[in-house]
């Protein structure tokens, strides 16, 4: 991507031979990043969620069969040539069953944990303050929809970040701490979506948190939970179990919008509003 020339002055950088500019885009400008994701979310614009999908410089295609992927990958690199983009050879693969792509491990099997993830989260040290606190929690946030009742393992660790609390590490953080690696390093393997068929969700809700699953026959799509904020704690129950409902189609909205599917809860307060 050209700099536009009057532009171009503001991309000057030192060094101990000169000054130099950039006349193409580099990577290290601020919104050089999202420039490069919408030219590339332009040029793919027919084929994106067909059989391409992008995050900046990371592109997969994906088909049901060989057939049908040689022609996905013909029509993709003719794209790429009559848009003068060009891809490195070396760093291309081609022809896998199963693909890293943005952390996670894409197979016909399902969605799979990130092996590589998975060592460095099982030998994280116990945090020693709130800055290793917070870097541990992104992490395993990251890959939340993997662990059945993340909100409710990690409260311990998440009240550490509340604003001028001492950092205390109890038996009880330490406990939650262990849980989150465990529950990582032994992560389920998650359905994809199919076409075609019906989705099933669960949702609950406690006077700590919410949760709910949502599913694909008897198989698990992902998990989801949040805890719950301080004015929900004066909800009657059947409020909290609308509260859940809510928190499960808003969150996986891009799933069922459009779809049939069955919803389960566990309060039978709810019966008075099908009356």
């Amino acid at each position: 991507m050209k700099v536009k020339d009057a532009n171009v002055p503001k991309t000057t950088f030192r060094t101990r031979y000169g000054h130099f500019e950039f006349l193409v885009m580099p990577f290290g400008l601020t919104n050089a990043p999202a420039a490069f994701m919408n030219l590339i979310n332009r040029v793919f614009k027919p084929y994106l969620d067909k059989f391409v999908v992008l995050f900046i410089d990371d592109i997969l295609i994906y088909s049901r069969n060989k057939d049908e992927h040689v022609e996905h990958l013909r029509i993709f690199l003719q794209t790429l040539r009559e848009n003068q983009l060009f891809s490195i050879f070396s760093k291309c693969e081609f022809w896998l069953s199963e693909v890293a792509f943005l952390g996670h491990v894409i197979s016909v099997e399902g969605i799979k944990f990130y092996p590589k993830k998975s060592q460095t989260i099982l030998y994280w040290r116990p945090p020693r303050n709130v800055s290793d606190v917070r870097s541990f929690l992104d992490l395993v946030g990251y890959y939340r929809r993997f662990v059945k009742g993340f909100s409710t393992i990690a409260l311990p660790l998440t009240k550490l970040l509340i604003k001028d609390k001492p950092f205390e590490w109890s038996e009880d953080r330490q406990r939650s701490f262990d849980q989150l690696k465990q529950a990582l390093t032994y992560a389920p393997i998650l359905v994809q979506l199919e076409s075609g068929k019906e989705f099933t969700l669960y949702s609950d809700a406690s006077h700590s948190r919410l949760g709910c699953v949502l599913m694909l026959g008897e198989n698990v799509i992902a998990y989801a939970s949040r805890q719950v904020k301080p004015h929900e704690l004066n909800y009657p129950t059947h409020n909290m179990e609308f509260v859940a409902i809510v928190f499960a189609l808003k969150i996986w909205r891009h799933y069922l919008y459009g779809k049939k599917c069955y919803m389960f809860t566990y309060h039978k307060s709810l019966n008075y509003v099908l009356a």
